[in-house]
């Protein structure tokens, strides 16, 4: 665990170690979340990174015999 501090700005510098693993970049836009007394910063995906997430999901229904 990495500890950072917080500016008289209110800014927090991420860790190089942390931006790497997370692939975080310059300019990348995060949603900042409050949840039971913390922060989370969740990077914001743009559709076209979504594509194909889930196409691995089986998307069989048993259905009874008298229905289509």
């Amino acid at each position: 665990m990495v500890t950072v501090k917080l500016s008289s700005k209110f800014q927090v510098v991420i860790p190089r170690s942390v931006r790497s693993r997370l692939g975080l970049r310059a300019g990348m836009k995060l949603q900042v979340i409050e949840y039971d007394g913390r922060v989370e910063f969740i990077p914001v995906k743009k559709p076209a990174e979504l594509r194909g997430f889930l196409g691995k999901i089986d998307t069989y229904v048993e259905r009874e015999d008298d229905r289509l």
